[in-house]
């Protein structure tokens, strides 16, 4: 077994080592987009905290439903059925892209709604015009993310790995080219932040397209996109994505709540929440890319009904998760005040970040289990129980603890991030015992 799990240890790095890469960029990217709006104010580093958390919900809902995709494309790939796998992707872009119009009408809609959100009335107009901006960019995330979770499941984490580091990098060029006025360019703040993150999701999408379409690694793969979509197809693809779309979207929700809830306590502590959450990504998109890992050869070991592999693959994956999260546990606890230093010169919003490290410490397990678990359960294409998990985990338990810990005890943001605690652990213990579930059905078939 000891043998097993090192040889796992090695095919996850294989393929989430340009994942963690792509996970890197998309933090420092995080890191220089809150430092420079935080540079530039603190009424702009609160508002972009509320948009963002807001369309957090939709772009987290996308991901989600183009996770789908790689369970679907993973099991085909490990039969080899590369023409199907072709007209799987066709289908998918065309329901990814349009249940991306939806969210985007969605979206539209709540823009009329902002003032009704309890949040600074200073704030509005740095809101509004922000708000519109990030809504022209759902549909390119659509198209990227559906590609990129195509890719995954084909084994090739390396090409969205460098089309991802390289719009990062364009994004923090146009912040500080966009946001400052610098070299000519207009001095349009927290609005020059949102052109530039639209314009790198466009190109992105534009750049993995013609990944596809031009490599040769795909050739095969594109046979199959000139065969029409039938509904049978449809159908596969929508089932296996719908229910992680809405167990992602829960999720955002809950995180979207927070931001709602953190800004009745005024302009400080929605700021500091916005940090909290950044600096949170330093571990969480870290050890996702074991994540995406585990998922990837959970849906191979169940194209070809390998029990013994989802299970060896699921051990593996939780324990480089669990050394990440807690080497990401040290940085916070080492480091906390000088992160939220890093983005905001003012004393009130380091004031009120600090006393969020220690909950951000307590929930990186927490978030590391239902990770792992919940990856290896969309890797056996069996979601529907992330349903469950969501309604019982994010809205329940999520939305109350959040509610009776920030407003009943009084802890504002501090009440927040205890809260997030509570539903993560629920979350992992349920995910854990349907995802034992998932490998016992795969064991049993291969027994028939």
């Amino acid at each position: 077994m000891s043998g097993s799990l090192v040889a796992e240890y090695k095919a996850l790095a294989r393929l989430g080592l340009p994942v963690l890469v792509t996970q890197v960029g998309i933090i420092a990217v995080s890191f220089a987009d809150t430092m420079m709006v935080g540079a530039y104010g603190t009424p702009e580093l609160a508002a972009a905290s509320f948009v963002n958390n807001l369309f957090l919900v939709a772009i987290v809902s996308l991901l989600g439903f183009a996770g789908g995709m790689t369970p679907i494309i993973g099991a085909l790939f490990g039969r080899k059925a590369f023409g199907e796998a072709g007209t799987s992707l066709k289908a998918g872009l065309l329901l990814n892209i349009s249940m991306a119009l939806l969210l985007s009408i969605v979206m539209g809609a709540t823009y009329f709604l902002l003032p009704h959100f309890g949040q600074p009335e200073e704030l509005m107009p740095l809101i509004k015009p922000y708000y519109l901006i990030i809504l022209s960019s759902v549909i390119p995330s659509a198209v990227f993310t559906c590609c990129q979770n195509s890719a995954n499941g084909l084994t090739d984490t390396a090409m969205p790995m460098w089309i991802m580091v390289s719009g990062n990098l364009l994004n923090v060029v146009g912040n500080y080219l966009l946001i400052f006025g610098k070299f000519g360019f207009p001095e349009l703040g927290l609005t020059g932040a949102g052109i530039s993150t639209t314009v790198s999701r466009v190109l992105m999408a534009l750049a993995i397209l013609i990944g596809f379409a031009a490599r040769r690694r795909y050739s095969d793969l594109r046979k199959g996109l000139r065969v029409r979509i039938d509904r049978p197809t449809c159908f596969t693809v929508w089932k296996t994505s719908y229910p992680i779309m809405i167990q992602s979207g829960m999720e955002c929700c809950l995180w979207a709540l927070g931001a709602v809830v953190c800004g009745w306590f005024g302009t400080a502590q929605l700021a500091s929440y916005q940090i909290a959450n950044i600096v949170g990504q330093f571990g969480f998109m870290i050890y996702m890319s074991a994540g995406v890992a585990l998922s990837i050869r959970v849906a191979n070991f169940t194209g070809v009904k390998n029990a013994d592999g989802m299970r060896i693959s699921a051990r593996a994956s939780l324990h480089l998760m669990l050394v990440m999260a807690t080497l990401a546990s040290v940085v916070f606890l080492v480091a906390g005040k000088h992160l939220f230093s890093l983005f905001t010169s003012d004393p009130a919003v380091i004031e009120a970040g600090l006393p969020l490290v220690l909950p951000l410490i307590l929930y990186q397990y927490f978030d590391a289990v239902q990770l792992n678990y919940g990856s290896g359960l969309r890797g056996s294409g069996d979601v529907k129980p992330l349903i469950t998990v969501a309604a019982v985990s994010y809205i329940l338990v999520g939305c109350g603890s959040l509610f009776i810990l920030a407003q009943v005890f009084g802890l504002g943001n501090v009440g927040v991030y205890y809260s997030f605690g509570i539903t993560l652990l629920c979350a992992a213990l349920m995910l854990l015992r349907y995802f034992r579930r998932a490998v016992i059905t795969i064991a049993n078939f291969k027994t028939i």
